[in-house]
């Protein structure tokens, strides 16, 4: 049977064209709600789970933040521990690959606005690359999991039988390469700040996964550092210069702290150092209490968890990228240069501005989320609430223990800041790759600056 004109038109007319921001979104959304709904099942918890923790947890593991206002170890059973860990999996895993597919907009033929789209979010241009990316995404995630699976569980089957080692292990591998940052034990990794094995492992999980899947493949198709991309050049040395800079200031803050490092061994310190120099990057594990941390750690840590990890990776914040070009954009113009160049490359002054628009938007939705907090807590200490801020925004899941103690008024705020912090950078990025061009030209001013 075949339709006539004007039925093709209204057919036309009410097919819903949403935007891939909007396609993530509800994604995401519908990931949320069943999650909800499955905790919140008789064999999914103990009993004393109501619809807001249920809510709270399936939220903060879509989103891969790791706040919890549960025991989650006490709270949940087998059951339900195993879809926590599919939804930190479908969180990181779902992030990227829909970002993918929604950059190309699920069209079997990409168009020039698919791959301006796809050439800002995820750097590929054609559905073939994309499609390779994606696969990508896939095999790099499993293997490391599979590796840290491995790994931790030889190195549990000291206190546990295999059965609930390896459980454990999958459990935590999973949550610490997605930097989820959920941990089944009451303390997170305070009872194993001594255990090399275990905290290192974990390290490295959530570091890979937090450097970028296109820097994992470029090294891997460059396999030295002069043939790799300016890209993953700058990412990784940027890293590396972060995490040094952390290691030596937290240590250097807390090893005098006999609530923290002074009373663990030379080694012990620096493992514990190292931990919570790189973990608050995205993933919201603690070897050490967070709380009792000096007021200047917890100040350094908050920078790190702004600036969070690389693109197209399982972090959050405003991602590593964009805190070293806006670095270096101030010491261009301090120099007073008109060419920002790194590597002997030149960058182009649109993606300073970008940059710019990723810092202004992540500090505005702090600002935003702590503001709130402030009204609805006002007898909760300043920083603990602009610690948890940050920590929701920027989807990293550490806290300094005020998360159980908020009013579900405050943990419904929360719940928002996790959510806008995970779509953010996509969301943006869409906005950037489609720009509105005027043909109108306007005459130039000056405005005093500064």
């Amino acid at each position: 049977m075949r339709l006539s004109k004007h039925e093709l038109i209204d057919k036309k007319q009410n097919r819903i064209n949403l935007s891939p921001p909007s396609l993530l979104a509800l994604g995401f959304l519908s990931f949320i709600i069943v999650g909800t709904i499955l905790l919140k099942l008789p064999f999914a918890n103990h009993g004393d789970v109501d619809w807001m923790e249920a809510l709270f947890t399936a939220t903060s593991a879509t989103t891969i933040t790791g706040l919890s206002v549960v025991n989650v170890g006490d709270a949940y059973t087998l059951f339900g521990k195993i879809i926590i860990m599919l939804l930190i999996q479908c969180g990181g895993l779902g992030f990227m690959t829909f970002a993918i597919l929604a950059a190309l907009s699920l069209s079997p033929k990409v168009g020039l606005k698919q791959q301006i789209m796809a050439q800002e979010t995820i750097g590929q241009t054609s559905l073939a690359r994309a499609t390779f990316t994606a696969k990508g995404v896939l095999i790099y995630s499993l293997f490391f999991e599979g590796v840290g699976t491995i790994i931790l569980t030889m190195a549990w089957m000291e206190h546990y039988d295999f059965k609930h080692a390896f459980f454990y292990a999958l459990f935590y591998s999973i949550s610490a390469f997605n930097n989820g940052g959920f941990s089944l034990f009451p303390n997170s990794l305070m009872s194993f700040s001594d255990q090399y094995m275990v905290t290192f492992t974990i390290s490295m999980l959530y570091m890979v996964g937090g450097l970028g899947f296109l820097v994992l493949m470029d090294i891997k198709r460059a396999k030295r550092w002069k043939t790799l991309s300016t890209n993953s050049k700058l990412i990784l040395s940027t890293i590396a210069g972060l995490n040094l800079f952390a290691f030596i200031t937290i240590w250097a803050l807390e090893a005098g702290n006999p609530l923290t490092l002074a009373p663990m061994s030379i080694g012990d310190q620096a493992l514990n150092a190292w931990f919570h120099a790189t973990v608050p990057r995205s993933s919201g594990f603690n070897s050490l209490e967070v709380s009792s941390m000096t007021d200047a750690s917890t100040l350094v840590t908050m920078m790190l968890m702004f600036i969070g990890g690389g693109s197209l990776s399982t972090a959050g914040g405003i991602k590593v990228g964009t805190f070293i070009i806006t670095v270096l954009s101030v010491i261009t113009f301090l120099r007073r240069s008109d060419e920002l160049t790194v590597f002997k490359h030149s960058i182009p002054h649109h993606t300073t501005f970008k940059a710019l628009a990723v810092i202004a938007i992540t500090s505005t939705l702090i600002l935003i989320g702590f503001f709130t907090l402030l009204i609805l807590e006002p007898n909760k200490r300043f920083l603990d609430l602009l610690f948890e801020a940050v920590s929701a925004a920027c989807t990293v899941g550490l806290s300094r223990g005020v998360t159980e103690d908020l009013g579900h008024a405050s943990q419904f705020a929360l719940i928002l800041l996790m959510f806008a912090g995970r779509l953010g950078p996509l969301t943006l990025a869409y906005l950037i790759a489609t720009p509105k061009k005027s043909r109108v030209s306007h005459p130039s001013t000056e405005i005093q600056i500064g």
